[in-house]
């Protein structure tokens, strides 16, 4: 199954071949104000698998090995790289075409969650 994903204004597009590593929510302090949203959910997916279809996104690094990819043109974050997580980039699962097949498996950094946010799913819930 080949996925296809692009940002707000059609600028950067992607495309990644499935499945993916996982798919899952993270709660974490960066990924909020990356986004300006309680969570981001994300599909990782392994390099190989994916590529760029449109114009590649604006890298800016947050730490040594920690890259948050925009579009330069709309803004929109379409990807989040890090080192420390091996071969494999994140795409918000929100900007998929057809999201068909991929639900969140798990909430990644739960310590970090929003107080404000209910969430009733019974999915597993992981820390640091």
């Amino acid at each position: 199954m080949t996925y296809a994903g692009r940002c707000q204004c059609g600028a950067c597009r992607f495309e990644f071949d499935g499945p993916p590593n996982w798919v899952a929510h993270c709660h974490c302090l960066s990924c909020r104000r990356a986004s300006g949203a309680a969570l981001v959910s994300y599909v990782g997916v392994p390099d190989g698998a994916w590529r760029w279809t449109g114009a590649e996104p604006r890298a800016w690094e947050s730490s040594p090995g920690t890259r948050w990819l925009r579009c330069p043109d709309c803004g929109a974050l379409v990807a989040y790289d890090a080192e420390r997580y091996g071969a494999e980039i994140h795409f918000p699962l929100a900007l998929i075409e057809d999201p068909a097949g991929l639900s969140p498996e798990g909430h990644a950094r739960w310590e970090e969650r929003v107080a404000w946010l209910a969430l009733s799913d019974d999915l597993p819930k992981e820390s640091r």
